[in-house]
């Protein structure tokens, strides 16, 4: 019998009293490649963006030659692993005074933890990715956490070649074999990331059909369902209805992108993050404590994270301390290129750089305040009624 609990430390600051460990599970890093395709997405979907970006792309195209390619296009998190790493171990030394597991998860790289693992503050750090799993028209997001050392790069290629492949080519019984290998290991810990999540725009319905068809056949390879961080509280409460349906755990997963830490995380008995899979797996136990963060209105954490990625950390090391060094674009070769080495007089476009000052607008004070303080008046966030019933 799967057992979930869920707690926030904004209502009971002694939720953590008489755990061993905080876990934060899923974050991202500089090493993620991050789709610039909702740009286009837009683009089509909203009529009154179109004529803009079809006058964008083409001013784009007389002054570099370079038409916008948004499909190959990409950006990267502002957050070096070791930056990463740090933020949620203080977390959640800081805020509920534990000692810290940290598993990082970028999308289909596991450059992050191999890195880190030279570094001796980091050495225990699990071999984790966020790997893309095509499935009929859409694609999931599963954790994959604590692979094995000496055969993490061996199952990178297996997962870099499935996701390469044609959706309508992937078989189940390919898909199926595959998690049946990791479940087989007894340290691989194998969540479903934001699952009811509409990632790709296929339509709620057909997405959620296409979920309870993945857990019907490959359920019993799946160790948790993920109550996402970043997502609202309506969604997750669904998650949970989805993970009772089919037995399963819910656990944390905040899918920082950003720098603010995790919005949630696990608290456990394990002191090892083996011994923390084993809890999940073998004695089906998930303890997750939504930080003071999540309480924040949706609409007004996500700007912010847009902002984050936007922000420029003259702090930070060489390569992330620009916004345009961390967006990567073709060049007139097809090379990929930092957006800083394509602009023209070496600089944003003053276009560009005034969009991005309206952004950076909306999310400063005290305008921020006055965006908050609406979406609150809205419904948007009801922190004194939401529960996640589990």
């Amino acid at each position: 019998m799967s057992q979930s609990s869920i707690s926030y430390l904004w209502r009971e600051p002694r939720a953590a009293h008489g755990f061993a460990s905080g876990v934060s599970l899923h974050s991202h890093t500089n090493q993620s490649k991050e789709t610039l395709d909702f740009i286009a997405e837009l683009s089509k979907e909203w009529g009154p963006l179109q004529p803009i970006m079809r006058w964008l792309e083409q001013r784009c195209h007389e002054q570099s030659g370079i038409f916008p390619d948004y499909a190959r296009s990409y950006w990267t998190p502002p957050l070096t692993p070791r930056l990463a790493f740090d933020l949620e171990r203080r977390q959640i030394e800081d805020s509920v005074q534990l000692p810290a597991m940290v598993s990082l998860t970028d999308h289909d790289c596991i450059t992050a933890p191999m890195l880190l693992r030279s570094v001796p503050s980091a050495r225990q750090i699990p071999v984790s990715v966020e790997w893309t799993v095509p499935y009929h028209e859409t694609s999931f997001h599963l954790g994959i956490h604590n692979l094995p050392s000496a055969t993490g790069a061996d199952w990178m290629q297996r997962f870099e070649a499935f996701t390469a492949t044609p959706a309508d080519l992937n078989t189940s019984i390919t898909l199926h074999g595959m998690l049946a290998e990791l479940d087989e290991i007894p340290g691989v810990l194998i969540i479903f990331n934001h699952p009811l999540w509409d990632l790709y725009r296929i339509g709620n319905d057909k997405h959620e059909v296409l979920v309870n068809d993945f857990l019907a056949k490959n359920g019993q390879f799946i160790h948790a369902l993920e109550l996402n961080g970043l997502r609202n509280w309506k969604e997750n409460r669904e998650v949970s209805v989805l993970a009772g349906k089919w037995n399963q755990l819910v656990i944390s997963g905040g899918d920082r992108h950003g720098v603010e830490p995790n919005a949630n995380i696990n608290l456990t008995y394990a002191t090892s993050f083996n011994e923390f899979v084993h809890e999940v797996r073998k004695e089906r136990q998930s303890h997750v404590l939504f930080m003071p963060q999540y309480a924040q209105p949706w609409k007004h954490r996500l700007l912010q994270s847009t902002l984050d990625a936007i922000r420029d950390y003259p702090q930070f090391p060489a390569g992330s301390r620009r916004w345009d060094e961390r967006v990567y674009h073709p060049d007139a070769n097809g090379m990929m290129t930092p957006l800083s080495e394509l602009w023209v007089h070496g600089r944003p476009s003053r276009i560009a750089s005034g969009v991005l000052g309206i952004v950076r607008l909306l999310g400063s004070a005290p305008l921020s305040g006055g965006l908050r303080m609406a979406w609150n008046e809205s419904g948007e966030m009801r922190t004194t009624l939401a529960k996640l019933d589990v």
